[in-house]
């Protein structure tokens, strides 16, 4: 993977004082807190998910994110609904740019985790969705805001560098397998370079 610098991030993709993403619709979620006192942000997590599984049509993701899923809606949702998750951002697969949690703050996305020997990687973690499955080739528009996100957030956070840009399969090792396979590592980071 080269180092070289990244592309700087376009003016509809700045960070706000308040940790927003200009240019993201904002559905503040309830499943989120304080970071611990201190920690700086220096990791960035990509995900995917699609609910139920491999269905891109609904809001469901959307529904869970903000403890309004409907267990009866699907057999899938009965045993996730009163789970509390959310991430930062999720991008659909139109590209349609969704936030959740302000970057300040932590979202739930990453569950027991550890990267390079440090544990809870909420703590000090950018979470981003994916709408997606492991074996989904993902969009040429997905790509596009993935890198362009990317950029906005290696600006406001340097100490996340593209050597601490890492799937979620990467930080909970056996556990979860996203972005899977069908994520396409060298596109992404030839993007964010673009």
């Amino acid at each position: 993977m080269a180092c070289h610098t990244t592309a700087p991030p376009s003016a509809s993709s700045r960070i706000d004082a308040t940790g927003w993403l200009a240019g993201a619709q904002r559905h503040s979620s309830p499943n989120c807190d304080e970071r611990p006192a201190g920690t700086e942000i220096d990791l960035l997590v990509i995900h995917n998910i699609s609910l139920p599984p491999g269905d891109f049509s609904g809001d469901w993701i959307d529904d869970l994110f903000l403890n309004r899923l409907d267990p009866s809606a699907h057999p899938y949702f009965a045993p996730i609904a009163r789970v509390r998750v959310s991430a930062h951002l999720l991008i659909r697969r139109d590209g349609g740019l969704i936030q959740y949690v302000p970057f300040g703050l932590r979202a739930w996305h990453a569950g027991v985790s550890c990267f390079e020997g440090r544990e809870r990687c909420n703590d000090f973690s950018i979470g981003i969705e994916l709408e997606g499955t492991d074996l989904t080739p993902f969009t040429d528009a997905q790509y596009r805001v993935l890198a362009d996100c990317s950029r906005a957030i290696l600006h406001q956070y340097p100490s996340i560098t593209k050597t601490r840009i890492t799937g979620h399969s990467n930080i909970a090792p056996g556990r979860k397998t996203d972005p899977g396979p069908a994520f396409d590592w060298p596109r992404y980071f030839a993007t964010l370079d673009a």
